[in-house]
């Protein structure tokens, strides 16, 4: 899930991703809205309200979402900035340390969440967007700009075009490559939609330690991988070994 990269990547591989992020997405963008009233997944409204308050000269109000918006970018910067790295000392798991990341911030969130909303609830805001740019560069590197799981407007977009598209491609090879695009979108958006009911529903008992949840759910992603990577090198080195004693 998080391994393959590219061409090396199929649709079940991103169907695992892509259900997985957009469920944390839509659980963040829920429970970011409820505790501070802001979207925390991503920055069009924001570019929106910030342009307005420049426009009525309220810049000092007006910084507040420009800083929403470069703290999403720093996000996806700074996510991109450790693969990288980690990709030119060749390192196989080049994903790993910044879904460790956003899962950290996820937890840091929700245990100093309830200080921040009392005392600037604009730094919440912060943490939040820009654990969802790290995690929409994450996505958008390992799926070659296939998968995209912070927000849902491109999604609904490309599902009406590839949804239309079904009453002209006929031939056998175009179906079935439209039907796998309509079905990774569609999984996106099931999920994103059950991240914010597994958010939302319990939050007026739990509040902003829902979030655990999401970090719980990345770190089991990793496990995930990690376990099943392993079972398949055993598998691989068993048969392998089989071969070498019957040729010998």
């Amino acid at each position: 899930m998080f391994r393959h990269r590219g061409k090396a990547r199929t649709l079940r591989h991103n169907l695992a991703i892509a259900s997985l992020l957009s469920f944390v997405a839509g659980m963040v963008n829920v429970v970011g809205f409820l505790s501070i009233q802001q979207l925390t997944t991503n920055v069009t409204g924001h570019f929106a309200y910030f342009m307005e308050e420049v426009l009525h000269w309220k810049l000092w109000e007006g910084l507040a979402f420009f800083l929403y918006i470069l703290f999403f970018l720093a996000g996806a910067f700074f996510s991109n900035l450790l693969v990288e790295l980690k990709s030119l000392k060749q390192e196989a798991n080049v994903f790993v340390l910044p879904v460790l990341m956003e899962a950290f911030l996820l937890v840091l969130a929700a245990l100093t969440g309830p200080t921040l909303i009392s005392s600037n609830p604009n730094l919440l805001a912060y943490l939040l967007l820009f654990a969802m740019g790290m995690q929409n560069s994450l996505v958008t590197s390992i799926s070659n700009a296939t998968v995209r799981t912070t927000h849902l407007t491109g999604l609904f977009t490309d599902l009406g075009i590839e949804l239309s598209q079904l009453f002209f491609y006929r031939k056998e090879e175009q179906r079935k490559k439209l039907t796998a695009s309509i079905r990774l979108r569609l999984t996106i958006i099931s999920f994103f939609f059950l991240g914010g009911i597994a958010g939302g529903l319990p939050f007026k008992n739990f509040g902003l330690r829902i979030l655990l949840l999401g970090a719980l759910v990345l770190i089991a992603g990793l496990l995930y991988d990690t376990i099943k990577i392993h079972v398949l090198l055993y598998a691989r080195n068993k048969k392998q070994d089989y071969r070498n004693n019957r040729k010998s």
